[in-house]
């Protein structure tokens, strides 16, 4: 009988672990895995304990019945963290399951040393094997408090949910309580009451049928997940993925089903492998990367419409490419076009409008800053290459985001850059226009073009209506002359009390008069530019831009060569 009870117990585990397997979610906790493998393994110890015929057997069995006590209430313990949403550091998990493993290590010592119990002895009753006049070491002591801290810790972590934390359910915090309080229950139980048969893997598998109740809803309440499964597995939204070298990733069915070209591409090749393919991506990518508020796109194509919808590919919280989700828009599109078509002329011209007025609006600040630079002896096109600079200086800090600026912020440093010089207006034409270098009389007359360059910025920007965008424009006049030791000029700022959008564009000032020629000297090479601007990081620039500046070098020299190829 006792057997036949031990035996059913192992039987329905195993069952158990089989539903499981047959419900399992890629994105299950993978404790939830661990508790299922590991309690058939506790149940088959209880199972093989019974029908042992020797000591040897018995020891082995009871071996094995103890990774259930050093493992599972671990594991069991991790999983209710991470049900009540609360997260644990990775070396912490580490930490704990080390301290069970050198328990279970003890474990096995059993019949060999005097660690864990001191003496055993075995007997067969009722056709039953058992384990009996057990007198226990050190080690079992710290098993039962490791078992006890396992178990309070998981009822503190319930108890601060229910409490606490409104996004973990009522249900899921019910059912997180119940063989944990079954489990506590138990053992003090079985101090008092002598029964012939152990309920432990009667808790076992309570626990087991419960994890099967929440595994069932435990993705629903992972709405990243959910959202990702559904917008994958639904029909009627096609996901493509290309790295930033334009390689292609890989797609969904429903993609291959809008774009029949997809299926020519191979994975990890470029994307050009496909004309019908390439063209459209490599437009919407060249609109995107140049502003990516502009992320919606409408793609014609065998009477269909399709709304494309361009973002950053995420990996492990790093930006590694693109992604572009579509939908088929073809019935609402039609539809629109149908009953609105007069308004959606009118705001396509409007639209167009606006992007006309603050294209010129940009043009002529740049063509502001061109005037001004016609009156300097420097080689011309100063402003137009700063401004790449300063855009493929700003295009690596916005991948990290270190700095802990917006995409916007990015984006308006990159816009303000030609304005950086206007205060050489005000500067006379003797001093800007001397074909040499400056003796320290007119050194400090052309100083004045920093001051004058921010009161000049804040006139013509005072109406604006985007008023960071000003307060960029008039630090990037003001301050790119500053230096990060505090050596610089006008107001020898130090440090982060220089603006970040001044110090980006102090090191593309200085770049850029390194490797272009001016009439007072000759350009140098990239190899000296590159050794004097390293030696300056933490002296004349913040020290962090060497991150980017390495990165962004040979985008540099490539963009500096192909001008030098142009003049030739």
């Amino acid at each position: 009988m006792i057997a036949a009870y031990y035996e059913s117990v192992f039987v329905l585990s195993v069952l158990f672990t089989l539903l499981y397997a047959v419900m399992w979610n890629k994105h299950y906790d993978i404790h939830f895995t661990l508790i299922f493998i590991f309690v058939p393994l506790s149940e088959l110890g209880y199972f093989m304990l019974v029908s042992a015929e020797d000591m040897g057997a018995a020891l082995a069995a009871n071996k094995l019945i103890y990774i259930g006590g050093c493992f599972l209430m671990l594991f069991i313990m991790l999983s209710v963290f991470h049900l009540c949403r609360i997260e644990l550091k990775s070396y912490i998990q580490a930490l704990f399951m080390a301290f069970s493993l050198i328990v279970y290590m003890s474990v096995l010592t059993i019949g060999r040393g005097k660690i864990f119990y001191r003496t055993v002895q075995f007997k067969q009753e009722d056709g039953a094997g058992m384990l009996y006049d057990k007198s226990y070491g050190f080690m079992h002591t710290v098993f039962i408090l490791m078992v006890l801290s396992y178990s309070i810790l998981s009822i503190s972590a319930i108890a601060y949910a229910f409490f606490k934390k409104k996004d973990v359910s009522r249900r899921l915090i019910f059912l997180l309580f119940l063989p944990e309080a079954t489990a506590v229950s138990w053992y003090f139980t079985s101090k008092a009451v002598n029964l012939r048969f152990d309920l432990q893997p009667v808790v076992y598998l309570l626990a087991q049928f419960v994890y099967l109740i929440i595994v069932q809803r435990e993705c629903l309440y992972d709405i990243d997940d959910s959202v990702v499964d559904s917008l994958v597995q639904n029909g009627d939204t096609g996901i493509i993925s290309i790295d930033f070298t334009y390689n292609y990733l890989g797609c969904n069915e429903t993609a291959k089903k809008f774009f029949p070209a997809l299926n020519e591409l191979t994975v990890d090749k470029p994307i050009d492998q496909s004309k019908e393919v390439n063209e459209p991506v490599m437009k919407w990518l060249s609109d995107f990367t140049n502003d990516d508020t502009k992320n919606k796109f409408y793609y014609n194509h065998d009477d269909s419409i399709y709304l494309v919808n361009v973002r950053y590919l995420y990996n492990g919280g790093r930006i590694r490419g693109y992604q572009f989700i579509v939908t088929d828009d073809t019935k609402n599109q039609k539809y629109i076009e149908l009953i609105a078509r007069y308004n959606t002329d009118l705001k396509r011209e409007i639209a167009e409008k606006t992007n006309y007025i603050i294209d010129m609006s940009n043009n002529l600040v740049t063509g502001l800053a061109t005037i001004v630079e016609s009156r300097d002896n420097s080689t011309g096109g100063h402003i137009k290459r700063t401004r790449q600079t300063v855009r493929l200086l700003t295009l690596e800090m916005m991948k990290d985001n270190a700095f802990d600026l917006s995409d916007e912020y990015y984006r308006d440093i990159i816009k303000a850059a030609p304005m950086h010089d206007l205060g050489k207006i005000a500067v006379d034409d003797a001093v800007l226009r001397k074909p040499g270098r400056f003796n320290d009389e007119e050194y400090e007359k052309m100083k004045v073009h920093a001051a004058e360059g921010a009161r000049i910025v804040h006139s013509v920007l005072s109406g604006n209506d985007d008023a960071k965008f000003a307060m960029i424009a008039e630090n990037m006049a003001h301050y790119h002359h500053e230096r990060w030791d505090g050596s610089g000029y006008p107001d020898g700022l130090k440090g982060d009390d220089i603006p970040i959008e001044a110090r980006i564009m102090a090191l593309a000032d200085v770049y850029d008069a390194l490797v272009s020629k001016r009439i007072y000297k000759e350009k140098m090479t990239f190899a000296q530019a590159d050794k004097i601007i390293l030696e300056s990081m933490g002296k004349h620039f913040d020290s962090r831009f060497e991150k980017y500046y390495m990165l962004a070098k040979s985008r540099l020299e490539s963009y500096y060569s192909q001008l030098d190829e142009n003049e030739t």
